[in-house]
């Protein structure tokens, strides 16, 4: 939610790949996805990807929907890879969440990712040797680490002997927009630029004004702008939803505390009756005893 009223002052125009909407947008939108999401995998990666099946803003939930889902912005599955003959399930996140709070849940946030897709990808009695490697991809404009590399590969490893081959198929890759260090490639550097600032100027490269042009077309197209609007104008009236549920907890805070004050001075004022009853009692009882005579 922090993420979408971050954008929501942004018009289309303005926005640049990073942006949920956008990016979202961009992958859904008809004979534009799928090349889109290729042309990202292949800079990533350096290779080709050809067997793609591409789904914008997939939701996976538990055995109940009540619990806690996993909103996937792409979901790529299947990948086969043509030497293994292994399929790979791929999840782009772009994240703008850079506050302190949501960078220190960020590992935890892609372990629940990697749990859900691994548990929907494995079918109900089927040998776990068939589970299908999971790959994430974290796009930031903020470092995630505080070590100022691009790119951050995070894999599970024996912590005793760290050399050791553990391949249980979950790997995660951070890619920080900004990162100077330990850049895989030139053409990565360019992208995640790109993403960030989506501008003619920084479409570098023919991949990258191949982008650029679904971009704009993107961006042209009134139906999408339209959907912005609206989007927008949801956001607006959640934010004062929620600004008028604020007012009323306030109101009712501020009520509760008045009837607590007032509590509080009934009881102060029970004391001082009971007080003031025993004196007149002992008082009173001074008076009706009887005169001792000698």
């Amino acid at each position: 939610m922090q993420e979408k009223k971050q954008t929501a002052g942004k018009t289309l125009e303005e926005m640049n790949l990073l942006d949920d909407f956008l990016f979202g947008t961009m992958v859904a939108y008809p004979e534009i996805g799928e090349r889109f999401v290729k042309i990202l995998l292949k800079t990533i990666f350096g290779r080709e990807f050809r067997h793609l099946s591409v789904t914008a803003q997939k939701v996976l939930y538990g055995a109940d929907s009540n619990l806690h889902g996993a909103r996937l912005d792409v979901y790529i599955d299947p990948e086969i890879e043509d030497s293994e003959g292994k399929a790979v399930v791929y999840d782009i996140e772009p994240d703008l969440k850079d506050n302190t709070a949501d960078k220190k849940a960020l590992p935890r946030r892609v372990r629940f990712y990697h749990g859900k897709i691994a548990a929907r990808s494995l079918a109900s009695g089927a040998d776990y040797d068939t589970l299908k490697d999971v790959i994430v991809i974290m796009l930031t404009p903020y470092d995630p680490f505080g070590q100022n590399r691009m790119v951050y590969t995070i894999t599970n490893k024996c912590i005793e002997l760290p050399e050791m081959e553990y391949d249980d198929g979950a790997r995660t890759l951070f890619l920080y927009t900004r990162g100077t260090d330990g850049v895989p490639s030139e053409a990565v550097r360019q992208l995640l630029h790109y993403m960030e600032h989506t501008t003619p100027e920084n479409a570098v490269n023919e991949e990258l004004r191949e982008i650029h042009r679904m971009v704009e077309t993107v961006k042209k197209d009134k139906e999408v702008g339209g959907m912005r609007i609206q989007i927008v104008d949801e956001l607006i009236k959640l934010s004062e939803e929620n600004a008028r549920q604020a007012e009323v907890i306030t109101n009712q805070t501020e009520e509760n505390a008045r009837q607590a004050e007032v509590i509080s001075n009934q009881a102060e004022e029970n004391i001082r009756l009971k007080e003031e009853i025993a004196k007149l009692q002992g008082a009173l009882n001074q008076k009706t005893q009887p005169v001792k005579t000698q």
